[in-house]
């Protein structure tokens, strides 16, 4: 059903966490009026990937409130990693993230224009919204994609803390989350230390992403057990 939208609403859609082989992904949608998208941009919402080093995560998650204050709709879908490796399998990746943000995107009031990130990814929607917009650097084109990048983000992060806080213990780990889940030296060393306390690969883990860079323990040929998993995460609100 198109939303024609009269109200100067706009609504932004953004995820987080595609890319990770642990942790689930989250999506966010964000409805901002003009004089809402002209507060968050004097505060300095902006792509959450434009904020580096160390303080990173802080800098982000201190506009969460503004962003919440100042919308006019948020939406927020964590995605567990089952229900990932199952669209995988089936190469349906990008039309479970399609789907997600019809599901935002239909319980949103009516907006002008609805702008997502990524255009080959959600161009298909622009035959279901005749005002959605599909751009690669999606916030770039309007604060609130930036608004909903930073929402996605500071929820994954928090819940990939949960994550490393839970093997923090028994596997010697320092206090800091670090490496994201992202196919990182840093991520590799960690799933290498839960690997030797389990002696498993753990339940947090995609099985549809590519293993091999844990070839030395687990190499094609050795199947690959795994813990089983906990309850799924996912979150629409």
């Amino acid at each position: 059903m198109e939303k024609p939208g009269r109200n100067g609403l706009v609504l932004g859609v953004d995820e987080a966490g595609r890319g990770p082989i642990v942790g689930p992904m989250v999506m966010a949608a964000v409805a901002l009026a003009p004089r809402a998208s002209a507060t968050l941009t004097r505060a300095g919402v902006a792509d959450s990937k434009k904020f580096t080093g160390r303080d990173a995560h802080a800098m982000r998650a201190a506009l969460v409130p503004r962003i919440l204050e100042q919308a006019s709709f948020v939406a927020l879908h964590v995605i567990d990693v089952e229900t990932i490796d199952t669209a995988c399998r089936d190469k349906g990746l990008n039309r479970l993230e399609q789907h997600i943000a019809t599901v935002m995107i239909d319980r949103a009031p009516e907006c002008r224009r609805i702008v997502c990130d990524g255009e080959r990814l959600f161009s298909p929607l622009t035959r279901r919204y005749a005002v959605l917009e599909a751009h690669d650097g999606g916030e770039d084109h309007h604060v609130a994609v930036a608004a909903a990048s930073i929402l996605a983000k500071v929820r994954r992060d928090e819940i990939f803390a949960t994550i490393w806080q839970r093997y923090a213990a028994c596997c010697e780990l320092d206090d800091t989350p670090r490496g994201g889940g992202y196919l990182n030296d840093v991520t590799r060393g960690f799933l290498c230390r839960v690997v030797g306390h389990l002696g498993a690969l753990p339940p947090e883990g995609r099985h549809s992403w590519p293993w091999d860079f844990l070839g030395d323990l687990w190499p094609e040929s050795r199947p690959r057990p795994w813990v089983t998993r906990p309850p799924k995460l996912s979150l629409l609100m």
